[in-house]
């Protein structure tokens, strides 16, 4: 075969790539809007905003209104939902404030957390330094925490680093990234370079808070104190805590031995006696920072298998051998305001 010859089947070759790369593309964006004008599945609501105790979360459902915010009654959790016009990778709310993390999209992607008063009206804006994760809000509203991947884009990615913020609500101060906290391993300051912090929950008084910190291949909680910018850990192995609504346990996700490499299972830690109880009775992967329903019962998110981008809102009873149950299909990042 001539030199000619050769570059003729070359750009042949290229020809088909190219063609067929195009007509995968249009097949793809011809999907995008057929989803984009897709009404909702699921039952929807006429009014323009819900008061009383609530769901908010995120929609999932592969349709117009995917990504934007929505809520239910708690009374009626599988009930028509009312969206509320603002899209977020993550959500909080209570009664009187919510929590938005935001990718950005533009020729610059940029990643933001916005303040919002209890009519979803914006009253402030934070930038975030990478990829949304987590978000928490104080009991009463005041205090948002973010936290947000710096490089690689889930837990179980090696080299994974994460940047945790808090500030007041509304444009106040800001303690800025929690690894300028001082760190208290095992009663002793210490200064790890490696340090990666992660998933905070707030205690009512608001200025207690938990929060992840893993270090040396080993993950702790940590009792944070804002006024005394401190970080003291408590327990180990415990991942994206979250504070039952009387103050008393601590939910996480508790990383187990799986045949299929990295996995989580929800458990409940008690604060009095730092007794732990694994929630044997989900035996998926829960990859959450989990949410409290009320006292007795857990909420967290589960991405479907079969279906890519569409998630589900599961409740378990926070006992040993508790079968979890839908709550709310088509949600995720659930936020309880009761």
């Amino acid at each position: 075969m001539t030199t000619r010859q050769r570059l003729l089947v070359l750009l042949v070759v290229i020809l088909v790539v190219a063609t067929g790369s195009t007509a995968y593309a249009l097949a793809e964006l011809r999907r995008s809007r057929d989803l984009s004008s897709r009404p909702p599945s699921v039952p929807t609501a006429t009014q323009s905003a819900l008061t009383g105790p609530r769901l908010v979360f995120r929609h999932t459902g592969l349709d117009q209104e995917y990504g934007v915010v929505a809520e239910v009654p708690l009374s009626d959790p599988g009930g028509a939902r009312t969206f509320t016009g603002l899209s977020c990778d993550r959500v909080d709310a209570t009664a009187t404030a919510a929590s938005c993390l935001r990718t950005k999209r533009g020729v610059v992607t940029t990643f933001q957390q916005l303040d919002l008063d209890a009519d979803w009206k914006q009253v402030g804006q934070e930038g975030l330094p990478g990829i949304p994760s987590r978000t928490r809000l104080s009991a009463d509203g005041t205090l948002a925490a973010s936290t947000s991947f710096v490089a690689g884009h889930s837990y179980m990615t090696a080299g994974f680093s994460t940047a945790t913020e808090i500030h007041q609500v509304g444009g106040g101060r800001s303690y800025g990234n929690l690894e300028g906290f001082a760190l208290y391993l095992h009663g002793k300051r210490s200064t790890p370079s490696d340090r990666n912090i992660w998933g905070v929950t707030f205690a009512p008084d608001d200025d207690t808070f938990y929060v992840t910190v893993a270090t040396g291949g080993a993950t702790y909680l940590a009792r944070g104190d804002l006024a005394k910018r401190t970080l003291t850990t408590i327990a180990d192995k415990v991942e994206c805590p979250s504070l039952s609504p009387d103050g008393t346990r601590i939910a996480f996700k508790e990383k187990v031995d799986h045949a299929n490499g990295t996995w989580w299972t929800p458990a409940v830690l008690d604060l009095a006696t730092m007794s732990r109880t694994v929630l044997t009775g989900e035996t998926r992967n829960v990859d959450d920072q989990i949410a409290w329903l009320d006292d007795d019962t857990l909420l967290y998110g589960l991405a479907r298998a079969d279906e890519a981008g569409v998630t589900d809102v599961w409740s378990l009873d926070a006992k040993v051998a508790a079968k979890p149950q839908l709550y709310v299909e088509q949600a995720w990042s659930p936020a309880v305001i009761r």
